[in-house]
């Protein structure tokens, strides 16, 4: 494997592995997120944690993380598949060295990726993501929902790879995302202030 690609993992990996929720809910609030709400260090427990400002600023680094990520081959002027490279930082995001290896979930990192490999279909993803977040109020299910539509509307953009990474991704997903699947089949799932689900709920 040519250096340079080596060299762009790496700092994919390490780009993902910052803790954005962890570092800026120590830095500017003194609390460690991990320790409040669902535990996860991403941003719905951000926002549900730190609250609007806090959970803005840790989607769009987590966002950031990704997209930097997958320009490394402009950077480096290497001829090799970008989303090959952003996979580096979303493995980076799970499993991140700064955090003891116990990291998020990695949806915000794996859309960042898309905005740079391919900006329509990181549209699509974020229509799937809002549409379904508004009528169940429910990140989880709009994550699972979404990665699950993007799998489906990626072999029209005949791409093999695209496909195959969204197909992985919806799995890595759904396995991540396994208890909130069982507190949605509880009722108990946390859910967003806004939306028809909310409204469904608490009526």
């Amino acid at each position: 494997m040519d250096l340079k690609i080596i060299i762009m993992i790496i700092i994919g990996y390490l780009l993902g592995s910052i803790p954005s929720g962890v570092w800026i809910g120590k830095y500017f609030f003194n609390k460690d997120i991990r320790n409040y709400g669902s535990g996860n260090m991403g941003t719905t427990n951000t926002f549900r944690v730190l609250g609007k400002k806090a959970g803005i600023t840790v989607l769009l680094l987590d966002m950031l993380k990704g997209s930097l990520t997958a320009l490394l081959p402009f950077f480096f002027g290497v001829h090799v598949n970008a989303l090959l490279i952003g996979l580096s930082a979303i493995l980076g995001h799970a499993f991140p060295i700064f955090a003891g290896f116990k990291g998020g979930k990695a949806v915000a990192t794996s859309v960042g990726v898309l905005l740079v490999y391919n900006p329509l279909f990181f549209v699509i993803a974020w229509a799937f993501f809002l549409t379904t977040l508004y009528l169940t109020s429910m990140v989880s299910v709009a994550s699972m929902v979404g990665f699950t539509l993007l799998s489906i509307v990626s072999f029209f953009f005949q791409d093999r790879l695209l496909t195959t990474v969204a197909v992985v991704l919806t799995i890595f997903v759904f396995i991540r995302h396994w208890s909130n699947i069982e507190r949605i089949k509880n009722g108990t799932e946390n859910m967003v202030p806004f939306g028809l689900g909310y409204k469904k709920r608490h009526n």
